[in-house]
């Protein structure tokens, strides 16, 4: 069944935080309302000061309610791949019900019993994949729920990360006065919206080139097989520049932004341009091509770092080639010098939707497009991991708990799984009040989102 609703991305990126606001109408997405503003309190794609993201994120998010004309309490919020651990796991679970159909309840004893191992203290379960369920020995099942059955199995892919960096986006998100919806893996939801079905299948190696770190995943049979976080990325290359041309982090940004060519073969020695120099009374004249000659040399050891993971991984043979992303990536050249250092084939994605045609919005659109395409299975093993529960003695029922203010951190429990029920829209208290008319009120504003 096709979903419809309103769902908020957010990424939280070293030089920039996005906000990207949708309604899913029927499984369809439109974009209502879009925020941004500068980071502050990151190094390297990690947090360091709670309270300065708190205040970035809070901005970003204003400016995404004024552009959708809706209040935000809730958003998905993406994690980077540091440290990122995949897990295979499997569960079993006998079906007990009198008529022995599948319900919801089989499908999250299965999944609880399939994490019973739990994890160390240091590491939370983020997300997990059920690749597949078996039912009386068939497999391949996507779907068990409604079939007959007497055992019921599932197979799957747990992904863990370290509680540090966890907590800390929780806490951010709080300190910013709203709710985690939804903590997304930003490599499982860009394969899912950046590749196609057949680069999935056959296998695809993403290059998302970020800001404070460049990430590299391979995908292949639909599922990651590997990724890997460096701390180096584009902003190196305005440290860079910086140095070399003594002038300020500020000037620097701004030349690889606008005169930046990352080829040195596409560069020119004629165009020329002034740069304010420290100890210096006049700018100073440098040519395209010395400014490329800077970008190339840092662009080319981030990419000889990626083709050392493709190699140590035994990549290179991949049919789908690279698939570069980032706001690194949007500058002119970037493909080339890729192409040339990775040894495959490369190419640049950019977003199709209305106002987002950029490299660096691939993230915060996969956001919202992975929450927004999850299925009901989908859902239900995200519920059956989440902890979000008690137990009431009376009649051997579970309910959903009291909604707080501060969010609760994910836990695994080896307690038998719930019944299902479909989650609440969870708030902080402050935002307990509906706002009325929703839905006339995006539609009205919808013509203003990109003014």
């Amino acid at each position: 069944m096709a979903k419809s609703g309103l769902y908020t991305g957010v990424d939280i990126g070293t030089n920039t935080i996005k906000v990207l606001v949708a309604e899913y109408i029927s499984g369809e997405m439109n974009i209502i309302g879009v925020g941004n503003a500068k980071s502050e309190g990151l190094k390297n794609g990690i947090i360091v000061d709670i309270e300065k993201v708190a205040h970035a994120l809070g901005q970003a998010i204003q400016t995404a309610e004024e552009r959708a004309g809706i209040k935000i309490d809730k958003i998905n919020v993406s994690i980077p791949a540091t440290q990122l651990e995949m897990e295979p796991c499997q569960g079993m679970a006998a079906i007990l019900g009198a008529s022995q159909e599948i319900t919801d309840d089989d499908v999250l004893q299965v999944v609880s019993n399939a994490l019973v191992r739990g994890t160390t203290p240091e590491r939370e379960i983020i997300t997990l994949e059920a690749t597949e369920f078996t039912v009386d020995g068939f497999t391949g099942i996507s779907d068990p729920r409604g079939m007959f059955g007497t055992r019921l199995e599932m197979r799957g892919l747990v992904y863990t990360g370290p509680r540090t960096l966890i907590h800390n986006v929780r806490k951010v998100v709080e300190r910013a006065g709203l709710f985690v919806e939804n903590i997304v893996i930003a490599p499982l939801a860009m394969a899912q919206y950046v590749l196609s079905e057949g680069e999935r299948e056959f296998g695809t190696i993403m290059v998302d080139l970020g800001a404070g770190q460049t990430t590299v995943t391979a995908v292949k049979d639909q599922q990651i097989k590997f990724t890997h976080s460096s701390p180096e990325g584009g902003d190196y290359i305005t440290k860079d520049i910086a140095a070399v041309l003594e002038t300020s982090i500020k000037n620097a940004e701004d030349l690889k932004v606008n005169y930046g060519e990352a080829s040195t073969e596409r560069a020119s020695e004629s165009e020329t341009f002034a740069v304010d120099v420290v100890g210096q009374a006049q700018p100073q004249e440098f040519t395209e091509l010395y400014l490329s000659q800077i970008i190339e040399a840092r662009l080319s050891q981030i990419l000889t770092r990626v083709r050392q993971d493709i190699d140590r991984n035994r990549l290179s043979e991949i049919p789908g080639g690279a698939v570069l992303m980032g706001g690194t990536a949007a500058m002119p050249g970037v493909v080339d010098v890729a192409t040339r250092i990775l040894g495959i084939n490369a190419r640049l994605f950019v977003p199709t939707e209305m106002g987002l045609r950029n490299p660096a919005f691939a993230e915060v659109i996969s956001i919202v497009n992975h929450i927004g395409m999850r299925s009901e299975i989908d859902d239900l093993v995200s519920y059956a991991i989440s902890g979000n529960y008690t137990y009431v003695e009376e009649g051997n029922s579970y309910v959903e708990p009291a909604v707080s203010a501060t969010p609760v951190e994910t836990e695994v429990t080896e307690t038998p799984a719930p019944a299902y029920q479909a989650p609440a829209a969870v708030a902080p208290k402050q935002e307990e009040e509906e706002s009325e008319g929703l839905v006339g009120r995006v539609r009205g504003m919808f013509g203003n989102l990109f003014d």
